[in-house]
This record gives C-alpha cells, sequence and structure tokens, in this order.
C-alpha cells in the first residue's frame, strides 16, 4: 500500500494556504515551511503613504497589496497587478478597480501602457527592498513617472524546521513547490546547512517559472519542473501533468510503506 504523496510547500505564511489546499485536493499532503516572513517598513507600518497627484498603484506581489492596504485607506484609484493572485488579494482588501496583467513584470508595464497616459499622474509602486525586474526604468522610457514605495522588507530564515529536515532525510518528501528566486536560492542553502542536499535526489521541485527553477541549479533533484506562466493556476496544470505521469510509472510517485 502507497502512502500519500507529501509536499513542501516554501511559500510566505500569508500565500500558503491556498497552495496547500489545492494540493489536498489532489490528494496531496502539504508540509507548510515558509523561507520568507515580511516585516512592514516606513509607510506601510505608520499608514502614511502620500498618494497626493497619483493617478495608479502598481502591485507585483501579494506581499505589496497587503503593505499597500496597511499604508493608505485609498481604495478608489486603479491598481494594476502583476498577475492573478496579487489581483485577487488586492480586491478581498477592498481595492475597487483592480485588473490583472496575468503574467510577470514585463506583461505589466505593457499592461500599464496600453491603459494609463503618462501625463494624468505618477504611479506608486509597493514594493519590497526587493524587487525583481526593473518595472520604473521600463516604464519611466515610456514616460511615466514612478514611485518606489518600499513598504516592507522579507527576511529570509536562518534554518530550516526540524520536521522538514528529518521528513527530507526520511524520503517522506516527493515534491518540493517553489514560488520566487529568492527562496529557491535560500533553500539551497539551507539545505546545505541541515546536510540534506543527498535527501533532495529523491525530490520532484516544482517551480512557479523558469527563473525559480534556475535558482535551484546547485541542488540535484530526481526532476525539476515549471509552470508555463507564472501563476498558480498553470503550476496546478503541471502538477496535474505530473500526476499523469506518476500514475503510469508508479516508482516516481509515494514509495511503500
Amino acid at each position: 500500500m502507497r502512502r500519500p504523496l507529501r509536499a513542501l510547500v516554501t511559500r510566505q505564511s500569508d500565500d500558503a494556504e491556498p497552495v496547500a489546499e489545492l494540493l489536498r485536493g489532489r490528494g496531496i499532503e502539504p508540509l507548510v515551511e515558509p523561507l520568507l516572513f515580511i516585516e512592514r517598513r516606513g509607510a506601510g507600518a505608520a499608514g502614511g503613504l502620500d498618494v497626493s497627484g497619483v493617478q495608479a498603484f502598481l502591485l507585483t506581489s501579494a506581499n505589496g497589496a497587503r503593505a499597500l492596504a496597511a499604508a493608505t485607506g485609498e481604495r478608489r484609484l486603479p491598481v494594476l497587478a502583476v498577475g492573478d493572485a496579487t489581483a485577487r488579494t488586492a480586491r478581498e482588501l477592498g481595492f475597487a478597480a483592480v485588473a490583472s496583467a496575468g503574467g510577470d513584470v514585463e506583461d505589466l508595464a505593457r499592461l500599464v501602457a496600453a491603459k494609463l497616459d503618462p501625463g494624468a499622474g505618477a504611479l506608486v509602486h509597493a514594493a519590497g527592498s526587493v524587487v525583481a525586474g526593473d518595472l520604473a526604468g521600463r516604464l519611466e522610457a515610456s514616460g511615466f513617472v514612478v514611485r518606489r514605495a518600499v513598504l516592507y522588507e522579507a527576511h529570509t530564515v536562518d534554518s530550516l524546521s526540524p520536521g522538514t529536515v528529518e521528513a527530507l532525510r526520511q524520503g517522506a518528501i516527493d515534491m518540493a513547490l517553489f514560488f520566487s528566486p529568492r527562496t529557491a536560492a535560500t533553500f539551497v542553502t539551507l539545505a546545505a546547512k541541515a546536510d540534506v542536499v543527498a535527501a533532495c535526489r529523491k525530490v520532484t521541485a516544482f517551480c512557479l517559472s523558469r527563473a525559480v527553477a534556475e535558482a535551484l541549479g546547485p541542488l540535484s533533484w530526481r526532476e525539476v519542473r515549471w509552470a508555463a506562466r507564472p501563476e498558480l493556476a498553470a503550476l496546478a496544470d503541471e502538477i496535474d501533468s505530473a500526476l499523469r505521469e506518476w500514475g503510469e510509472r508508479p516508482d516516481r510517485a509515494g514509495e511503500a510503506t
């Protein structure tokens, strides 16, 4: 009799539950191991974001949406979000006019150029202290004024939890899910620190994008797969594809107990 598949979810706590729910719906047991924790900064902590002369907010993460909601009571200005999950978080926080680029920073820049007028006011990018891509540079080249508001800082954890280390050593984790290059690189460092590098050879890594997968390069995995587009729905499709393959090749699924 085979045990259920188990998956390590490395997403930050606020975003982990939708992933865990997705996995449970497929008969996979989630083990949540956040590799980042969030600290509010500046206006994000004080609730004093200046929105004078602003025509729209830009969001490149759900953490940015939460920090923006804490930094201002303004909910009527348009919000342009990098993807569907970030847009959904913004709507849940009360922002009234939210559009999703359904992709990455390049897609967001194109959406801004298509929807907004450079002469209509500044854009506020609600961001963390570390950002991926050059959103401001792309938009400024098109004549937009972009204010980057650093509202939070994402800190990496110092070690893997004892439960995760033990599960890896026992071969009790079949899949690991990664959502950013930073968390993937953090896992590489922490796996070496915990002496579980060899254990990763039994684990299939599922990544939100190819860039995330590349950050896992220093480790050897059973397999590394990534979503066709950087959205949770696309990652779910990739997991489903793997499950179909593993159904045909039982040796790729959980081992007998």
